[in-house]
């Protein structure tokens, strides 16, 4: 029997499509030779997973998880064609393993996973590749919240947030919030200027073609403006109304804790 190195595996793996485990062992019943080894995948089936590349993929599942320490927490997305690959056993189990990685060795984690996303490529047929991948670490004295809605058997919604002061529940309140307010912007300061421009030019259009007397636009425009910084969902997160008191706006709702970051994941998004 010829032998055959990890690089031959790869070459044959970059060449077909195929997982790494197909590959080597398309090359160990083929005696090392690689063009037989390409036309034995390609017989099975097993070498188009490179044709999907091509394929949309806007579905999918995103994981979140909390490290032991509960001083570092991820958020990781992959992605399907289908929701029916999304919620497979296999699937999940791969986005939930990866976001547990990530929590506690980095963003850089998810390298450890490229074969498996690979080999899950060929089991379920479809284009899958990682998403996005966030993950936060709370320095003493912020606290993380998490939140994940899980729907058809996958999460699809997944939250992270980091708060300043507080504790645990009023972060998790705020990260089930956060799934469902879908804000753009933590405050008015990180709104683009070219976005509020925007804003307030089609305010001001509205505003005249409703016929509004002149004296009056000015005001009406920044009343539209406000009203677009608390909308749901969009806007401005400490600005919305609290989903748990709609009576107050987040920042209220928060007192003396503060929000120091948030993302979002959404599955379709």
């Amino acid at each position: 029997m010829a032998e055959f190195t990890a690089k031959d595996v790869k070459a044959l793996r970059d060449a077909t499509g195929a997982g790494m485990m197909d590959a080597k062992r398309a090359l160990t019943e083929n005696d090392g030779d690689f063009d037989a080894a390409g036309r034995w995948l390609r017989e099975r089936g097993l070498g188009k997973a490179a044709q999907r590349s091509a394929n949309a993929n806007s579905e999918g599942a995103v994981s979140v998880a909390v490290a032991p320490d509960g001083r570092s927490a991820a958020l990781v997305e992959l992605k399907s064609e289908t929701d029916f690959g999304a919620k497979s056993p296999q699937f999940v189990s791969l986005v939930t393993r990866m976001a547990e990685r990530v929590a506690v060795e980095g963003e850089d984690a998810v390298d450890d996973d490229k074969d498996a996303v690979d080999d899950l490529k060929v089991t379920l047929k479809e284009n899958i590749e990682l998403g996005r991948v966030v993950r936060f670490g709370a320095p003493d004295g912020h606290v993380l919240g998490t939140y994940l809605h899980v729907q058809n058997e996958r999460g699809v919604n997944g939250v992270l947030v980091e708060l300043s002061g507080g504790g645990p529940e009023l972060a998790h309140d705020l990260a089930v919030h956060v799934a469902f307010g879908r804000p753009q912007y933590l405050n008015r300061d990180e709104v683009p200027p070219e976005v509020i421009d925007a804003e307030r030019s089609t305010a001001e259009a509205q505003a005249r073609l409703e016929g509004k007397p002149e004296p009056a636009i000015a005001k009406i425009v920044e009343g539209k403006l406000n009203g677009w910084y608390k909308r749901v969902p969009g806007g401005v997160l400490l600005e919305q109304p609290f989903a748990k008191d709609d009576k107050q706006s987040v920042l209220q709702y928060l007192g003396s804790a503060g929000v120091v970051r948030f993302a979002q994941v959404v599955i379709g998004d």
